[in-house]
């Protein structure tokens, strides 16, 4: 070649070199764009004749399900499952008002609950086999309700009815569809309806749904022939239970009206199946998605615990249960299945561990006992050192109220001799039948929670050894055991908002008329001059003396003037307040004459005057106190002593400190938020618990009332919002003896840190010694 050649190949390689670097960026380009192209040339080709498809046979079966649903597209009217964000449109000729966004992402995007349960039931079978399902299953389902045709039927304890009024089955299976659809039709996205008589695996059904999707009209169950109909025509059969998605209800409500009019039949799973078919030309199907609904049908006199074919092993719903023993013995026969397969699903996933760590950097060496289990925690200071509490079979060494000593009882008791019973039972597993063991004594106990794995035991125990030949040899073992921390679920709980209005209650006494200037500031800058829905009670305790010369001298004039001030300041706020004469001023004795003044609905927010109300702490009382279910007790944070703390220099800024400045004060049982409806039903328990001894209510506190007289939740948690400025309390001595301990060990708490007091010790010794 000549130069002219040579030149040009060397300017083609260099043209190369330099674009080397982007050449996969082109080809990847270059590809999508080949491949889009092609896929929208495909869709424009086929689109036409699904049409002329569909317009040809309207309502036509095939086979199970439409042919959208069947590859898995989503037709008309599926936008409604696709998460959306609520617009804001500000109307300009209204004034504007503040707009209330909730803190629950799922709500605003609209994301529905995944499964609702509907049990049909009925006058003969509701306190037999109804209560066996509630007793079996209920409590593995999100929500689940009974639907009978009884008119005020007595409802079973821990069970929510329906009744419709009506026993005639067409009616109740059609007034139940048409309920489930008014009430749940746009919170959930499948809807499983089955029999009293039916025992369905309850955690099968659950993971049968999460393996559909959701934008399908899915008939789903055990598909039955009607008589005399048409061979393609399916219905599901209502003994074994059936799965309808939303999709599917959504359609068949404006149709249920013309189904009760024009189809008739004597079984009500044939009824809504004929529906389903003429109106939406959809059959039942008992496999979609490559999911099969497996059922088993029991024959008479069956032995659940004997029978080991896997058609039972495998179903997902047993019918007919004919009474409630056959229920609890197929809940157990099933319970012992799941187990079994945890179990070995467990011994699995620890012999692969084993397996695999060999060829982990660390080698054999970071195998962490047991298996599967979160490592020790390794702490990096010593006061990150987890101590170890001793005890033996009688005795704790390492009480709760600090004495050194103590009885071992209730569920201490019951964790040592299970502990103990479970250390011999590993021991026997493992050397059977060479060795038997058999516990003489208890030598030793040591205990402590590990946050990061669970709580760990060491136990040196007496034991009895027995050979196979009879021999028996007394010898000591040390063996340690790990209770796991359990799988972590969120609680289902109900809806709330946090628009509620809050009710603060307030008691003043004399001492406290120091600190009255202080907590008005705070609630109008942070409740009256922000628009929050919060109103405020005072209620004035006066002292018998001082109750008496109220017309010469009101200890409280000063407080009422303030009152006065805020009301003129501003005009649409009233602050009532509530007068009473006591020597003790018992806080449920208090909250009883508040109640009488306030409606149920109420949310009372119990506040004391060193609180410094703010709106993100009064949001949270708003949701974490839910009627009938929950009341909320703040554990708030106490500021120390500035004088101990500072000792003359500058103060802490704005920002404060937690751990420099303050703790959180748990002694205290002061603030609280509880609806009242809640308070008066465990009040009226108390009542009749203490018969008119009224110097029983001296000793407790709002807290003991809803701990020992509801069974509500009670959460107890630390408050950072919460904050009160340093004071010391004025503790009466006219309450119980626990009462004026608790208020005594506040007060010495809430002084100073340990490091603050031996900082303020040293100094006074130099300046003694000098």
């Amino acid at each position: 070649r000549g130069p002219a050649g040579s030149s040009a190949a060397m300017r083609l390689a260099a043209l190369l070199a330099a674009l080397r670097p982007v050449l996969p960026l082109v080809l990847g380009l270059s590809l999508g764009c080949s491949l889009s192209l092609l896929r929208a040339s495909w869709s424009q080709g086929g689109g036409e004749d699904q049409c002329l498809a569909a317009a040809g046979r309207p309502g036509a079966l095939d086979g199970g399900a439409r042919l959208e649903a069947a590859e898995g597209r989503p037709g008309p009217g599926h936008e409604d499952f696709r998460p959306r964000i609520v617009p804001y449109y500000r109307d300009p000729n209204k004034p504007y008002k503040k707009v209330l966004r909730t803190r629950y992402i799922q709500t605003e995007l609209g994301f529905h609950e995944r499964l609702f349960v509907a049990v049909l039931t009925s006058k003969a079978t509701l306190n037999t086999l109804a209560v066996a399902v509630n007793k079996t299953v209920a409590h593995h389902f999100p929500r689940l309700l009974y639907f009978t045709g009884l008119r005020s039927a007595k409802v079973p304890h821990g069970m929510v009815l329906v009744a419709h009024g009506d026993e005639r089955p067409i009616w109740l299976m059609y007034e139940t569809v048409h309920y489930i659809h008014q009430h749940f039709g746009s919170d959930y996205d499948w809807f499983y309806i089955m029999q009293d008589d039916t025992y369905a695996q309850a955690e099968q059904v659950k993971a049968l749904v999460t393996h559909l999707s959701i934008n399908q009209d899915v008939y789903l169950g055990r598909a039955e022939e009607f008589i005399g109909g048409d061979e393609q025509a399916r219905y599901c059969h209502g003994g074994f239970g059936y799965l309808i998605s939303r999709s599917l209800l959504l359609k068949l409500h404006p149709h249920l009206d013309s189904c009760r009019n024009e189809i008739l039949s004597v079984r009500p799973d044939e009824w809504l199946g004929r529906c389903i078919i003429d109106f939406l030309g959809i059959t039942c199907v008992s496999q979609l998605q490559g999911q099969h609904y497996r059922t088993y049908e029991l024959a008479k006199n069956t032995e659940p615990e004997k029978e080991e074919e896997e058609e039972l092993q495998a179903a997902l719903a047993v019918h007919p249960v004919s009474d409630m023993t056959l229920m609890y013995r197929l809940h157990k026969h099933f319970s012992r299945i799941q187990l079994d397969r945890a179990y070995q699903e467990i011994q699995d996933l620890q012999m692969q561990m084993r397996n695999l760590t060999s060829l982990t950097p660390a080698g054999e060496a970071g195998l962490t006992w047991p298996v599967g289990i979160n490592a020790p925690f390794l702490p990096k200071s010593r006061f990150e050192v987890i101590s170890w509490d001793y005890f033996t079979e009688q005795h704790l060494f390492s009480c709760p109220d600090g004495s050194p000593k103590c009885e071992l009882s209730g569920a201490s008791k019951a964790d040592v001799s299970e502990i103990i019973e479970s250390a011999l039972e590993q021991l026997n597993s493992r050397y059977q039948p060479l060795l038997r063991f058999s516990k003489r004594q208890l030598l030793n106990g040591y205990r402590r929670f590990d946050p990061t794995r669970g709580m760990e035991y060491t136990l040196d125990l007496l034991l009895e050894a027995v050979t196979q030949k009879g021999h028996s040899h007394v010898l000591a073992k040390r063996v340690s055991l790990v209770r796991p921390l359990s799988k972590v679920e969120i609680i289902p709980m109900p809806y709330v908002t946090e628009a509620t209005r809050v009710q603060l209650v307030l008691p003043l006494t004399v001492q406290d008329l120091d600190f009255v200037a202080n907590f008005l500031d705070m609630f109008a800058m942070n409740t009256l001059d922000t628009h929050d829905n919060a109103l405020l009670t005072l209620l004035f305790i006066y002292h018998p003396y001082d109750a008496q010369r109220v017309s010469q001298m009101d200890v409280f004039a000063g407080v009422k003037a303030m009152v006065g001030e805020l009301e003129k300041r501003y005009a649409e706020v009233k602050i009532p307040w509530i007068s009473v004469k006591t020597e003790v001023p018992s806080q449920v004795k208090l909250m009883d004459i508040v109640s009488k003044k306030h409606p149920v609905d109420t949310l009372f927010f119990l506040a004391s005057v060193w609180t410094e109300i703010n709106m993100e702490f009064l949001n949270r009382c708003r949701m974490n106190t839910i009627s009938n279910w929950q009341v909320f007790f703040p554990v708030h944070f106490q500021e120390f002593n500035p004088a101990l703390v500072y000792r003359g220099e500058q103060t802490a800024s704005s920002s404060t400190d937690f751990l420099r400045d303050g703790h959180f004060d748990r002694h205290s049982f002061a603030e609280a938020c509880f609806y009242n409806s809640d308070y008066m039903t465990a009040r009226t328990k108390l009542a009749a618990d203490i018969l008119d001894r009224d110097e029983v209510l001296e000793s407790m506190e709002v807290f003991d009332v809803f701990l020992h007289y509801s069974g509500l939740h009670l959460f107890r948690a630390v408050e950072p919002g919460l904050v009160q400025k340093y004071a010391l309390r004025s503790c009466n001595p006219r309450l119980s003896e626990e009462l004026y301990h608790r208020c005594v060990l506040s007060n010495l708490e809430g002084l100073a840190s340990r490091s603050h007091l031996a900082m303020a010790l040293f100094e006074q010794e130099q300046a003694n010694s000098t």
